[in-house]
């Protein structure tokens, strides 16, 4: 297995396929996933050309399972680690969910050459979690459940999801992959249940907004309208008006894991993005 040792000793699984002269594409996970959730994006690049990297971060999939780090700070600087060792230049950076959130906070830090642009999908940004000054967001109560149900039975919890909101399966007429339910199982319960407790907090708690006032490279913003899981009005619209070089595309009735479930239509916007 690949792996990059980071500051504190844990170990980061990645996976790095293609040449290695060619343009590198960084893909970067939700919670509580790994880097097997992006294959078939990755392989989608790798038929065009592409150097793919996606990295289990740090309590999820391979990665080392820490008892600390399980919040925004290190789950950047562990992503500088791993374009450090791999001497990225000119990455684009793409995330989904949690991860988004992670490329957020990377590209506003990351050294200079190593980001050409970033690419944010149905991603957690600007800030989830309720407040007075983001009404519109979600009430802490919310987040609590999730940590209860994760706490009492995670193998259930860790069905519940994919079958219903995440994927848009509890919606009339949904067209219902069990495949796609028993992998986001399967990666979820690689993973150590600590990381991914504490790894609410992170993706909904952490206010992203100097993150994207900060970051000067091209962002794609995409995000479908019907994500039960981090709505759109308070998400993706938001985070395009702070970035000072954005293009936002919404996806009507698309879910939160819209690049499981409707690959051919976000691949190639990925895709034309990268090469634009």
């Amino acid at each position: 297995m690949s792996t990059v040792t980071t500051h504190d000793g844990a170990s980061i699984y990645y996976k790095d396929w293609g040449p290695r002269d060619a343009r590198p594409v960084v893909f970067h996970h939700g919670w509580p996933l790994s880097a097997d959730d992006w294959d078939n994006q990755m392989l989608f690049f790798l038929s065009r050309g592409y150097r793919v990297i996606a990295h289990d971060r740090r309590g999820h999939g391979r990665s080392s399972q820490t008892t600390a780090g399980h919040e925004m700070d290190t789950y950047a600087a562990d992503v500088a680690a791993l374009t450090d060792a791999l001497d990225l230049q000119g990455a684009v950076h793409i995330g989904h969910s949690t991860g988004g959130g992670e490329v957020a906070h990377y590209v506003a830090r990351a050294k200079p050459g190593r980001v050409g642009k970033a690419v944010l999908v149905s991603a957690v940004p600007p800030v989830m979690v309720q407040s007075a000054d983001n009404p519109g967001g979600l009430p802490i109560e919310v987040f609590d459940e999730f940590r209860a149900s994760l706490a009492a039975n995670r193998a259930q919890f860790y069905r519940d999801v994919p079958s219903g909101p995440f994927y848009g399966f509890n919606r009339p007429g949904a067209d219902v992959s069990q495949g796609l339910i028993d992998n986001w199982w399967r990666q979820g319960m690689m993973g150590a249940a600590n990381a991914h407790y504490e790894c609410i907090k992170a993706f909904s708690e952490t206010d992203f907004h100097q993150d994207l006032a900060q970051i000067d490279v091209p962002v794609l913003v995409a995000h479908g309208t019907d994500d039960q899981i981090v709505p759109y009005a308070n998400s993706a619209p938001l985070s395009a008006e702070i970035l000072k070089n954005a293009t936002l595309k919404s996806y009507e009735g698309l879910p939160h894991g819209m690049l499981s479930t409707h690959p051919e239509t976000l691949n190639p916007d990925l895709l034309a993005f990268t090469e634009a």
